[in-house]
């Protein structure tokens, strides 16, 4: 049999490219080298799926650091609401939590899961668990796939086989050597939305230690600011971690860069001190170890203390004013040396992949070999977290699937 369509990787990009194309009445077989669709999917969102996010086009875009431009078409073309639509229609209630997260209101990204896979069966996608070993192509355009059973023969191929991170869950590069080997340039993978290593030992003394509410900035090694947020952080045995951290590690940029944390981002300088005479001024007994309680969490207590030289056996009533005027300025830009990512193995995404100027944006087919389609995370696009790369995988699912299906027509 020939199929219209051929999409390599069971992912989310992969399964909905499949859903889609199969809707508009093309023959679709979906290929998953794993023993199961969706491996990743299961834990995203720690095992609760961020679908998307709720919201317009333009703050998706904004959220996306990397060739948001580039997704601009696809995005447009099908957004968050669309997507919240189709999983509603198909037996999946949804729910928008803080920062507009939307998830699947059992909480469970097997529902995600279940429901793409109900699609499929619907539109009856053939669905065969075999690894893909090349694309086969006639001067230039692709005509088919070989995997380690024999030659599958279609009309149009798209690649949806992910990127390098969580490689056990089946994301190991593949797709990069298929594209490469037709042609494309390869944009070095690295990880993205992955904790951060420092070599300051204070980041070992604090593990554990989860801070809210707290503001972070990125700078280089210049001290210009290459990124900031509002929210949670971790420390860890290794450095730093959390929602903030992951966003942050998509501008590392090289040696040298910091995380500045202000302890205290509702307050400014004058009435931070304010509030510390106050503290000093109640526990004007204690030792400075006991008189912080009330500002700090007690195991970061130390640590500012020991970075600044102040005995933490120091009466509250013997600190001087330029020590308190000291202790204001820590907490306000507490700075943490970063020293490189995690490996890519434990990052959330890809950063690099298939260079999209390669690729055009409107039907995300390849500029270099016909009939061939890309979709999701082998991208060189990548998003902060939020949803936001999932949104890159549904819409450009759906627009290389549209456009295929395009592509048959004019044929016909």
């Amino acid at each position: 049999m020939i199929y219209d369509l051929i999409v390599v990787g069971g992912g989310p990009a992969g399964m909905f490219s499949a859903i889609v194309a199969s809707q508009q009445g093309c023959r679709v077989l979906l290929l998953e080298k794993n023993g199961r669709l969706g491996k990743k999917l299961l834990i995203t969102g720690k095992g609760r799926c961020n679908i998307t996010n709720n919201s317009s086009v333009q703050n998706v875009l904004q959220n996306i650091p990397r060739n948001s431009r580039f997704l601009y078409s696809a995005i447009n073309a099908f957004p968050p609401e669309r997507m919240i639509s189709f999983l509603q229609e198909n037996g999946c209630p949804v729910k928008t939590e803080r920062g507009n997260r939307v998830f699947p209101v059992s909480d469970r990204s097997t529902s995600v899961l279940e429901c793409l896979q109900n699609a499929l069966k619907r539109n009856n996608v053939a669905v065969r668990y075999e690894a893909v070993r090349e694309i086969l192509s006639n001067t230039d355009e692709v005509c088919g796939v070989r995997t380690d059973s024999g030659v599958i023969y279609s009309q149009a191929v798209i690649l949806a086989t992910g990127g390098v991170s969580y490689p056990a869950t089946g994301s190991t590069g593949d797709g990069y050597k298929m594209a490469k080997a037709l042609g494309h340039t390869i944009v070095t993978p690295e990880g993205s939305l992955v904790p951060l290593e420092s070599i300051d030992i204070d980041c070992t003394d604090m593990q554990g230690l989860s801070l809210r509410n707290v503001g972070v900035k990125l700078v280089d090694a210049k001290g210009k600011t290459l990124y900031k947020d509002l929210g949670e952080l971790l420390f860890t045995h290794f450095g730093v971690s959390g929602p903030t951290v992951l966003s942050a590690s998509a501008h590392l940029n090289g040696f040298g860069c910091r995380l500045l944390i202000d302890l205290k981002p509702a307050l400014d300088e004058n009435k931070l001190n304010e509030r510390i005479l106050r503290d000093l001024d109640q526990y004007q007994n204690r030792t400075m170890e006991n008189a912080l309680t009330d500002l700090l969490p007690r195991s970061m207590i130390p640590v500012v203390l020991n970075r600044l030289n102040i005995p933490v056996t120091l009466q509250a009533n013997s600190l001087k004013k330029e020590q308190r005027k000291a202790i204001v300025q820590l907490l306000k830009a507490f700075p943490v040396s970063i020293s490189q990512k995690r490996p890519v193995s434990e990052a959330i995404i890809t950063s690099g992949g298939i260079k999209v100027s390669e690729i055009n944006p409107k039907t995300l087919e390849s500029k270099l070999m016909k009939r061939l389609f890309f979709s999701g995370e082998i991208l060189d696009c990548d998003a902060y977290t939020g949803g936001y790369n999932l949104q890159i995988a549904w819409s450009t699912a759906y627009a290389a699937a549209t456009a295929v299906k395009s592509l048959i027509d004019k044929k016909q």
